[in-house]
């Protein structure tokens, strides 16, 4: 019983996270910023993409931004594998801007940077 509790206030607290990150993002319309090395940035992207099941296909440099392509991992249910899918983390002076990033990994991204 103990264990179910602790499940459904850890899936209320992601429900908080996802809908006050999908807020701010639409305020901004253009990606979240960070004050952050580029290096950082692709690092962690990379870490919470194959955390949470993508695989990450390659990542390109294309002046100032990086273009990571990844597509969802098999997950073990023989269905193959997704569509590749792409985010750009693009920098801007002393900041990154991470643009056509899904809500779920960005708010995973977001924690994760400001650690």
């Amino acid at each position: 019983m103990c264990q179910r509790l602790r499940s459904l206030v850890a899936l209320a607290g992601v429900a908080v996270l996802l809908c006050g990150s999908s807020t701010t993002l639409a305020a901004q319309g253009h990606g979240k910023r960070y004050a952050v090395t580029r290096d950082k940035a692709v690092t962690v992207t990379r870490e919470v993409l194959v955390r949470q099941g993508y695989e990450v296909v390659r990542i390109e440099t294309d002046g100032p931004s990086q273009i990571v392509y990844y597509r969802a991992g098999n997950k073990g249910k023989g269905k193959g594998k997704g569509k590749v899918e792409k985010m750009v983390i693009r920098r801007e002076a002393e900041r990154v801007i991470f643009v056509d990033t899904p809500p779920a990994i960005l708010v995973d991204i977001d924690f994760r940077l400001r650690l």
